[in-house]
């Protein structure tokens, strides 16, 4: 698995850019926009793909929600589009269009803008796709910018359209809820698959089969990193979004909202533990790899140490002195050899009884 979005993108582009100024940063990730609604009440629900020029005649009644979502943020136009026809503040607007955005909340009276990232694999499960996901909140309106189609939401779409549970019978800030919570699953099925390459590591390490571990563990410690980057301000967001006192979310949601804290304080232990883990499997590598170093440059050294003195007695009869007298002995040379041998063979026994091999 690889991460589609860099850990720090660069913000030359907008470097002396007044404030506000509507750019797109980041990657274009569709050919073009795609707007759709969701538009409901507790007896109804309308759900298609609108365009630019319809975005005033979508408007929800008065007991009806709406949620707006836009597939595809390169199209400046439409987001301006957008920010002009639900009164959105154009601070609000530049946030939706960079998307390396840290995770906040913010309350501007009439709605609330949150920014926060979204995971979720691709359609071949090989990778964990990671995207900056922008909601609006307002009174009986929900608005949720993506870089691209995909998310994690097609759960809480068909329950939209069956009818099941409360969710039709709410308002939009248990709609809001009902986002956030889907956004937060979607890091427990990211982690249960991180967790599994950490066993797959593990189970590496045991079987001695090095070849690409270093490679995979530096993938995982990567992944869990920008994993929790991500996912730390979060507590934060859900903390300040439980203690605002707005009329945009009603008492009854604030106690789910709860429990998406709960899951988000679960999901920052979770990667803690799996970073230890997996600090824990480099540090054993990197000791069974200085291990089997030292095996090798132990038997190297035995071996250099038996044929020190087996080339000092070479050396010595490798010199073209006259008035050597074992050079001119009948049995000079297989001497010379069983002498070489009894003291290899010695120095094996003496490494032996000292429990050096």
């Amino acid at each position: 698995m690889k991460k589609i979005k860099k850990f720090f993108p660069s913000r030359s582009q907008k470097a002396g850019l007044s404030p506000g100024t509507l750019v797109h940063f980041g990657e274009r990730k569709e050919e073009s926009s795609r707007l759709s609604i969701i538009k409901f009440s507790p007896k109804k629900l309308d759900e298609k793909e609108i365009t630019i020029d319809s975005l005033p005649e979508i408007f929800p009644g008065e007991e009806e929600v709406l949620w707006l979502n836009l597939d595809g943020l390169h199209e400046v136009k439409i987001v301006e589009r957008i920010g002009k026809e639900f009164s959105l503040h154009h601070l609000v607007l530049e946030d939706v269009l960079t998307t390396d955005q840290r995770p906040k909340i913010e309350d501007f009276g009439e709605y609330i803008f949150m920014v926060l990232p979204m995971f979720y694999f691709s359609n071949d499960k090989s990778t964990i796709v990671s995207e900056q996901i922008s909601l609006v909140l307002g009174k009986n309106f929900i608005i949720s910018f993506q870089e691209q189609q995909g998310d994690v939401f097609s759960e809480l779409r068909n329950r939209l359209r069956t009818g099941k549970g409360i969710l039709r019978k709410k308002g939009a800030d248990y709609l809001f809820y009902s986002i956030l919570d889907s956004i937060v699953d979607g890091y427990f099925v990211i982690l249960e698959k991180i967790s599994e390459d950490i066993e797959a590591i593990d189970e590496m390490l045991l079987e001695n089969q090095g070849s690409d571990l270093l490679q995979e563990i530096h993938r995982v410690k990567r992944e869990l990193i920008f994993l929790r980057r991500s996912v730390w301000p979060l507590r934060e967001i859900i903390t300040k979004l439980e203690r605002r006192e707005t009329s945009l979310i009603s008492e009854s949601t604030l106690i789910y909202l709860r429990d998406v804290y709960d899951h988000a304080i679960q999901i920052i232990e979770a990667v803690e533990t799996s970073r230890d883990l997996i600090s824990g499997i480099m540090d054993i590598y990197l000791s069974t790899v200085s291990n089997r170093m030292n095996e090798v440059m132990k038997v190297l050294t035995i071996i250099a140490t038996i044929f020190i003195p087996l080339t000092f007695v070479a050396g010595i009869y490798g010199m073209n002195f006259i008035n050597m007298p074992e050079l001119e002995w009948t049995w000079g040379y297989p001497v010379i050899i069983l002498v070489m041998l009894i003291i290899a063979g010695g120095m094996v026994v003496f490494f032996r009884r000292k429990k050096w091999i």
